[in-house]
């Protein structure tokens, strides 16, 4: 018999229920992720931001434009280098 974890009330954003909630093992990102068994639905607990801060973007933009290749940005920063290029181009 599983035991019922205490202090995690989960709560479906779909329907609202809060019974039959199932964890469903963890996204790409490392939420866990939960399945609502009366509605059938996915969803995920606490999600993580996938935007990239502000400050970053501003780095990755001076980087280009003082002569480092994208890819370099991308791999320092931790990120696709096609958002480099994305941005810069947004500014211009």
């Amino acid at each position: 018999m599983k035991k019922e974890k205490e202090g995690l009330a989960r709560k479906c954003p779909y329907c609202g229920g809060m019974e039959n909630q199932v964890s469903n093992g963890k996204n790409r990102s490392g939420s866990q992720q939960c399945f609502c068994k009366p509605c059938k639905k996915y969803y995920t607990l606490d999600p993580k931001p996938r935007e990239i801060p502000q400050e970053t973007r501003l780095l990755a933009i001076k980087m280009l434009l003082g002569g480092m290749s994208g890819r370099k940005v991308g791999e320092v920063l931790g990120f696709n280098h096609q958002n480099a290029y994305n941005w810069l181009k947004k500014t211009r």
